[in-house]
């Protein structure tokens, strides 16, 4: 068969089988990236059914899945918003890194990994997935209930925190050494505040200068400068998704919403193939070896993700209802874990399979903490006799569950 015809039936038959797929998890509740992922091993090097001819489309198109996602999620927050979150947040997000990149850096210290497998696996059982969270709190009916900003606040840090990790992570990567290293923190740290002074003192005038009434003209001129500005960051070692990330946060208003519109569907199907390709470069013979550690760090960092949310709405004076169901809510992990482990993949080959199969599990998992989580403790504390009251907690004092039983009325009308 002749290259290019090969290259369309393989390219058509993945487009095709990846949208029967996002159908049938859709009927049955799931996020599709874990079907996504198993696509990919099937089909990949050791799979069912290897692919050959359309390897190095599907490369590039991954590439371009990854700067979408973070294009897109930086349109969802203008600068104002990040430095507010960071202000009301950072102590959240500071418990969010120790609790859950700690347990991911121990695993990797403990495998033989070394440094940079400690730092990679460590981001990897981090970052929660804002894609899964986010569709979480839609299916659910959550999206005005008063614990929803606190977890916003705390993805908002994580993802802005990716600017600071790439760049570090990317050049450990490399081997440029400690003073490479401090160079390319540097560069992250100036581009970043850069970006968000133009985007909080012009961002008007960026977006008008960008702004079209002409959607085609306004997709283009968008996705034309995402992929030169995240070309420019990658020469740069600030990481080719923390420039997407910038352009999204400097764009706001109109053009950020009719941006949003145009791309939200080039996003889905470029993610959908950035998930696939991840598949595709693991070998399935890989996973079962390295799904007990897998397994295990996914129970560590499920219970670690749970206090972290229960900390973070106890802060903002959240009823114990609101606390859990912000803990539950942030377990999944997604496509920042699988950026960051294909990241390193090509330094250390075997965090792609534990990785695959941590998110695999936890991107099943999260959406049942998302909802489960609040009845649970409930029905533990009815079992054991009401023990400390709806809205107590261990060793709470009096003052503090007379307070939060009126917080917690509130969140219970807000489901």
């Amino acid at each position: 068969m002749h290259d290019t015809t090969a290259l369309l039936v393989e390219l058509g038959s993945v487009i095709l089988g990846l949208g029967i797929i996002g159908r049938l998890a859709g009927r049955v509740g799931l996020s599709p990236i874990p079907l996504y992922l198993l696509a990919g091993l099937a089909f990949g090097e050791g799979g069912l059914l290897p692919l050959g001819a359309s390897e190095e489309f599907t490369a590039v198109g991954a590439e371009i899945g990854v700067i979408l996602l973070l294009l897109l999620l930086g349109l969802e927050y203008s600068a104002s918003e990040l430095v507010t979150s960071l202000k009301t947040q950072y102590p959240s997000g500071a418990v969010d890194f120790v609790l859950n990149a700690t347990p991911g850096a121990v695993a990797a210290l403990l495998l033989g990994w070394g440094p940079v497998g400690a730092v990679a696996l460590g981001g990897v059982t981090w970052i929660s997935s804002s894609g899964v969270i986010a569709k979480v709190l839609t299916d659910l009916g959550r999206l005005g209930n008063r614990e929803t900003p606190v977890i916003l606040g705390v993805l908002v840090i994580e993802d802005l925190s990716m600017a600071v990790y790439l760049p570090l992570l990317t050049a450990m990567l490399a081997g440029v050494g400690f003073a490479g290293g401090s160079i390319a923190l540097l560069v992250a740290l100036g581009t970043v505040g850069f970006v968000l002074y133009l985007a909080l003192r012009h961002g008007r005038l960026i977006s008008r200068a960008v702004s079209s009434d002409n959607p085609e003209m306004l997709l283009l001129v968008v996705l034309g400068l995402t992929v030169l500005v995240a070309g420019v960051a990658q020469q740069l070692q600030v990481s080719a998704a923390v420039g997407a990330f910038l352009v999204g946060i400097a764009l706001s208003g109109e053009v950020a919403e009719g941006a949003r519109k145009l791309l939200t569907p080039l996003r889905d199907l470029f993610a959908a193939v950035f998930f696939v390709f991840f598949g595709l470069s693991t070998d399935p013979a890989e996973i079962p070896p390295v799904l007990l550690p897998a397994a295990l760090l996914a129970v560590v960092t499920v219970f670690t993700k749970i206090a972290t949310g229960w900390y973070a709405a106890r802060r903002a004076g959240i009823g114990s209802r609101g606390r859990w169901r912000a803990g539950g809510t942030l377990v999944a992990r997604g496509e920042f874990s699988i950026v960051i482990a294909g990241l390193a993949v090509a330094t250390e080959p075997r965090i792609g399979p534990i990785a695959t199969a941590y998110v695999l599990i936890l991107v099943i998992v999260g959406p049942l903490t998302a909802r489960w989580t609040q009845p649970a403790v409930e029905l533990i504390r009815k079992r054991r006799g009401g023990g400390d009251g709806p809205a107590g907690t261990p060793g709470a004092a009096p003052a503090e569950r007379a307070t939060a039983a009126p917080q917690e009325e509130l969140a219970a009308s807000a489901d």
